[in-house]
């Protein structure tokens, strides 16, 4: 990844809800490689707060680093457990938000003024982006990539939320998604704002590439995700392994990724260990994954909601076919010419598509596949985009 101008056109502040930190190296990374495109055409200042435990010594612990042509400040802020709860609360969202503006100064010493703030998932840093708007005159746009306002999983509630959220939507300059689907539904809870734009993930494709396969091995099926179950429904899709193996001997899905449930799910899949039919890798990172996923033959995901999981054009960039669910924002890119989709909870479907795909995946051309992603989720597609977006922000305000 290269820089593509030397001259620096705008000073963009992130102000993200989810980034990578040291509780999670994951969490958020799709947010941190927005960044990381934003800074081949422009200066980058992340500013990241997150909650430490009540042990930390400090109340506000400070981390500044330089990556890929980001500046990011991390800060931890002591957790209060205070009684009774409501006072903690109370302490806690003061910290959080003294942090971000404790972030943000250190940020102007160091990188000077930002001419726009780019705020992903909403709604308490929309606010902070809300008050420079309105005193400051700085404009800000919003990526949302939060599933909490899809019908399925009913999570954007409360009046005091909502009121705020409106109110942050509506004076942002654009609201980005990473779906029509999310955007749809965002707009159904009466968020108002008349530039929503779909933002596509960035997929590294220098890194994310087409391996030659080893001959006469299984034909391996992988599953990506962070073994939360009760989105990701990898029990339902074990379950369908099982079927499958009765009549279907010339397989193995290896399943990438831990979390909350990944033990559960683990000791639950003994039996389909010992047979040799999956096999649990644990997290996968950088080369250690590419690796993985690109030595698979196809990928399949059984979410029982999802907004846009990145690890569908990552595989698209590997040369990979697609088996996933019709949710969220999934039928967007997923299609007869990529992939196969079949309903979620509907494992006798899966079963059924697995055995098509165990088939067919030969069929799909990957170079084809590949070319589709490299168009829009390349780190340079999406930096050109959100180019567009930031020049267009900061014209209109002045």
């Amino acid at each position: 990844m290269t820089n593509s101008s030397e001259k620096k056109k705008l000073h963009i502040l992130f102000l993200p809800r989810w980034y990578p930190n040291r509780y999670d190296p994951m969490f958020g990374l799709f947010v941190q490689r927005h960044a990381e495109a934003v800074a081949l055409r422009n200066q980058v200042s992340v500013v990241y707060v997150n909650e430490a435990n009540s042990t930390q010594e400090k109340v506000f612990e400070i981390n500044q680093t330089e990556e890929q042509g980001v500046f990011n400040t991390t800060i931890y802020y002591r957790k209060s457990v205070l009684k009774p709860v409501f006072l903690s609360k109370i302490i806690n969202g003061y910290r959080f938000y003294k942090a971000n503006f404790k972030g943000i100064g250190l940020i102007k010493e160091k990188s000077g003024e930002f001419q726009l703030i780019h705020v992903h998932i909403l709604t308490r840093l929309g606010l902070i982006a809300l008050w420079f708007k309105l005193a400051k005159s700085i404009p800000f746009i919003i990526t949302e990539h939060w599933s909490r306002y899809l019908p399925l999983t009913n999570g954007f509630k409360g009046y005091c939320r909502k009121t705020l959220t409106k109110i942050v939507v509506k004076n942002a300059s654009f609201v980005t998604t990473v779906t029509n689907n999310l955007a749809e539904a965002m707009k159904r809870h009466g968020l108002v704002n008349q530039a929503y734009v779909v933002l596509p993930n960035v997929v590294d494709v220098n890194l994310f590439t087409i391996q030659t396969h080893e001959v006469n091995r299984s034909i391996k099926i992988v599953h990506i995700s962070c073994f939360e179950d009760r989105s990701k429904n990898i029990t339902g899709l074990l379950h369908s392994f099982r079927k499958l193996s009765i009549d279907r001997h010339d397989f193995e899905c290896v399943l990438i990724g831990e979390g909350m449930d990944f033990e559960e799910i683990r000791k639950s899949a003994i039996d389909l260990e010992s047979a040799g039919i999956v096999r649990f890798t644990g997290l996968l990172q950088n080369k250690e994954l590419v690796d993985e996923l690109a030595s698979s033959d196809f990928l399949v995901l059984f979410s029982n909601y999802e907004s846009m999981p990145v690890v569908i054009p990552e595989a698209f960039a590997c040369g990979l076919p697609v088996l996933a669910t019709r949710v969220g924002g999934i039928p967007e890119i997923v299609n007869n010419g990529n992939g196969l989709l079949v309903d979620s909870k509907n494992e006798n479907q899966l079963t059924d598509a697995l055995i098509t795909m165990l088939d067919s995946y030969k069929n799909y051309d990957p170079e084809k596949l590949r070319e589709s992603v490299k168009s829009t989720n390349s780190y340079e597609a999406v930096s050109e985009f959100l180019d567009g977006l930031y020049q267009k922000s900061v014209r209109r305000s002045r």
